[in-house]
């Protein structure tokens, strides 16, 4: 049995730096397929148990793991893992029909469509990848960022609503759902897009996207604790209360308020209001981002066992008690940002209560990274430490974000 090390100051950069070479280590020399892309489901101690099934969200992670790591420590090969995984992106998962299919069965020589479902959701990651590309220096990745753009703009966005549909067929039949989580990623999008290329336009509609949910359609879902963020609306985009209601199989529409989802956002917005000229900084911002994340500690954490419980009922009732890696790491770095924003010590309480609870159960001391779920209690589901989706985007991208935060 593995002894947990005591946990290191990550109010201090050099733990935060060291623990992502740790994450780095766990794929590092397993997850490069040299046939093309990446491999996507590793167990706990990173033996690979699907070399074939290829999924959209998990190959434009790898492309951010790889062009963060390059960013921040100079080795080349980072870099070329970002261009590989690129390549793979543009010449697997791209169709003719412009869009990027959902899952592939990847044989070593061709992909064979399992899904060809376009969700905005991954071409937002889409976007995020080519951004972080070209930050990285993979130059060919300009035209690719563009073109994915101009692609969500063209068959997702409803400017009435000023927000992205969800979904659509491959010929392009936009369905019935509306879904926030595809608008959250599209505002983390919108804001890498800006950061690599600076066009003014990328933040604005970051904004658009984070003041629609935020605001107006959080005012749709007016609780005890005020206006909150629901996950799921039908076409007109009224609440739809009963989406997925008695389904947790959907890990992209879950029911319910989302802990993670709230934090995710308390951090988009702190990051937004920094990007912005202090003269076009809209009041809301921190009094959303607070209020959103003060809630989600309220309600979402687990007295008993510790973490943060992954959903809550409209009636501030525990809807889904499982600990989910993402909505601890997602958290810790909103607490970092609220705590440098305000000089409110709470939050870097919340901060240091987030990563003890995180180094005890969820990081994996031996092997490296973080176990996806573990149950109410904190035991372990499974042994599928990194199935399709994970790839420690959050986990890393939560460590670079608190670094950023504090200029390091």
């Amino acid at each position: 049995m593995t002894t947990t090390p005591p946990v290191p100051d990550f109010r201090r950069p050099e733990p935060l730096l060291a623990h992502i070479r740790h994450t780095l280590a766990f794929y590092d020399g397993r997850c490069r397929d040299d046939s093309g892309g990446f491999f996507h489901f590793f167990k706990d101690d990173g033996t690979v148990y699907d070399r074939r099934t290829r999924h959209l969200v998990s190959s434009t992670r790898f492309v951010f793991t790889h062009a963060m790591a390059f960013r921040r420590f100079g080795d080349a090969r980072w870099q070329d893992g970002a261009r590989h995984g690129l390549r793979f992106l543009q010449q697997a998962h791209r169709q003719p029909n412009g869009g990027y299919a959902w899952q592939l069965d990847w044989d070593g020589t061709k992909a064979t469509v399992q899904d060809d479902t376009n969700h905005c959701y991954g071409l937002a990651f889409v976007v995020l990848a080519h951004a972080h590309a070209l930050m990285a220096g993979v130059e060919e990745a300009r035209a690719g960022l563009d073109e994915s753009v101009a692609l969500m703009e063209r068959r997702f966005w409803e400017p009435a609503r000023g927000l992205y549909a969800d979904e659509a067929d491959a010929a392009w039949t936009v369905g019935s759902y509306r879904g926030q989580n595809a608008n959250m990623h599209s505002c983390e999008a919108m804001i890498a897009a800006y950061d690599a290329t600076k066009d003014p336009k990328y933040l604005q509609r970051a904004l658009t996207l984070a003041e629609s949910i935020t605001q107006r359609q959080a005012a749709l879902a007016d609780t005890q604790d005020g206006p909150l963020v629901w996950e799921h609306y039908r076409a007109d985009w009224s609440v739809d209360w009963d989406y997925n209601r008695d389904d947790k199989t959907n890990i992209f529409r879950p029911w319910g308020f989302q802990t993670g989802h709230l934090t995710e956002w308390t951090k988009l917005l702190l990051q937004l209001e920094t990007h912005l000229p202090a003269d076009q900084r809209p009041a809301w911002l921190l009094p959303t981002a607070r209020r959103f994340f003060d809630t989600a500690m309220r309600r979402g954490w687990d007295a008993t066992h510790g973490g943060l419980v992954y959903g809550f009922a409209p009636d501030g009732s525990v809807c889904d008690g499982d600990k989910y890696f993402w909505v601890q790491a997602e958290s810790l770095a909103a607490a970092a940002l609220l705590a440098l924003r305000t000089g409110d010590d709470a939050y870097w309480g919340w901060y240091d209560k987030l990563w003890g609870y995180s180094w005890a159960h969820m990081i994996d001391h031996r092997h490296g990274a973080w176990y996806r779920i573990l149950t109410p209690d904190n035991r372990k589901i499974s042994d599928e430490k990194s199935p399709a989706g994970k790839v420690d985007y959050h986990t890393m991208g939560a460590c670079y974000d608190v670094l950023r935060g504090m200029g390091a």
